[in-house]
């Protein structure tokens, strides 16, 4: 499909629309009290919970800036400031490289560790309440294939 051209485009169908519109109000929604939840039981922000989730997600608890940037899909630039901020709160600290003295590494903390393990059961119980509750177990099945095909045709077509 040529997607410079608005006229060779086809515009999406009454369906489309509504199964499109449905899906970005969810995203908007969703997002939005995730991230309320999530500030108002941990005072974290969904930003600090995305760099502290990929950080216990690797062994070390600690990884390449560069790495990290890419595995959650940020600009550099906005992991850059991110992590200043949480340096500050002593979530994370920033390491040099030893090994080639140009890069750095991004580690959890003992604090970030533990501030992220007391907002586990509550970010839990939000995604229960808000969205496993409202599905059955087939349908959330669903949701995650569908989330994963749409996912991965993002990243196929990533310019």
């Amino acid at each position: 499909m040529n997607d410079t051209d608005p006229g060779a485009v086809p515009w999406l169908s009454a369906d489309e629309q509504r199964s499109w519109r449905a899906f970005v109000r969810l995203h908007m929604k969703l997002t939005a009290r995730m991230a309320a939840d999530l500030q108002a039981h941990s005072g974290l922000s969904s930003s600090d919970f995305e760099v502290l989730v990929a950080l216990t997600d690797v062994p070390e608890g600690r990884v390449r800036f560069q790495d990290l940037a890419k595995g959650i899909d940020w600009e550099q630039s906005r992991l850059s400031h991110q992590i200043r901020r949480m340096a500050k709160r002593d979530l994370v600290a920033r390491e040099e490289c030893e090994e080639d003295g140009r890069g750095a590494y991004v580690a959890i903390s003992a604090h970030g560790r533990a501030v992220i393990e007391a907002a586990a059961p509550k970010h839990v119980a939000t995604v229960r309440r808000l969205v496993l509750d409202a599905l059955t177990p087939e349908e959330f099945a669903e949701l995650g294939r569908l989330s994963a095909k749409v996912t991965d045709q993002i990243e196929r077509t990533r310019p």
